[in-house]
């Protein structure tokens, strides 16, 4: 009887299972690591960005953090619910305003 001696199928995470959602990110820093904080401009997002600005500062990296409110670039991402944080490419955190500690944790993974 095959029909009981099936592999059980993994159940594959969704993008949408939660609205604020947290990556893992692997990544060794250094002076070239984009950090991006995409958002619409609202106090959220605002706050999200000088939270993020406040994590590169309390890590002593001169990275330069940029805020994109351009909703096409943001769009490009794939994220559907903001502040969205980008690390080299990847969303990391979207949803949530992370505080500094929060995101000096996923910038030194």
């Amino acid at each position: 009887m095959a029909f009981f001696n099936r592999k059980k199928e993994e159940a594959k995470p969704c993008c949408c299972s939660g609205t604020a959602q947290t990556a893992k990110y692997d990544a060794v820093l250094s002076e070239e690591t984009s950090v991006k904080v995409l958002g619409a401009g609202c106090k959220s997002c605002h706050q999200m960005y000088e939270n993020t600005k406040q994590a590169v500062s309390d890590l002593g990296l001169g990275i330069e953090v940029e805020y994109i409110t351009d909703m096409e670039k943001v769009m490009q991402y794939g994220a559907m619910s903001m502040p969205v944080l980008v690390i080299n490419e990847k969303v990391v955190s979207a949803g949530k305003v992370l505080k500094p500690q929060e995101t000096v944790k996923l910038l030194s993974r």
